[in-house]
């Protein structure tokens, strides 16, 4: 199995799906998105500590490579991810 393969891996596990429009995972229980590039730039061990990090569920965590998006990026990618 690839280190890609392992990732997806972890993330199917926990729940999470892929949004092609705005190219990240997200998981609607645990309120979590992550990029692409985080998935890509770190570990598997770093992402599954992500993946099973408790954050409350009230609000959208985000995991981004290059920091927490700009509030209006937030917006639009919670939009296009039904409002949820």
């Amino acid at each position: 199995m690839t280190k890609l393969d392992t990732k997806q891996h972890i993330l199917d596990e926990a729940g999470f799906r892929y949004n092609f429009d705005r190219m990240v995972y997200f998981n609607r229980k645990s309120k979590k998105i992550i990029s692409v590039e985080f998935a890509e730039d770190n570990d598997e061990e770093d992402l599954e500590r992500v993946v099973r990090e408790e954050t409350g569920g009230k609000e959208w965590k985000y995991y981004f490579s290059s920091g927490e998006p700009p509030e209006p990026a937030k917006r639009e990618i919670e939009a296009a991810l039904g409002g949820c």
